[in-house]
């Protein structure tokens, strides 16, 4: 018997060895996370810095 594992997408048993679209189990599923990663639908996470108030303004900002 063939190895499987789940296809990230769908969770169906998608078998690996002979598989064009491995780890996905049909080009279908292939083609959903490819669509997934093009509308920015899987992000890392990130920790950004507060963002200035744009109305505020720093001693820096004052020429003499």
């Amino acid at each position: 018997m063939p190895r499987t594992f789940p296809c990230p997408r769908c969770g169906e048993p998608s078998v690996w060895e002979g598989n064009e679209f491995r780890p996905f189990c049909s080009e279908r599923c292939k083609l959903i996370d490819l669509g997934a990663w093009a509308n920015d639908e899987y992000r890392l996470p990130t920790q950004d810095a507060p963002q200035q108030d744009k109305g505020s303004q720093n001693e820096d900002d004052y020429e003499d």
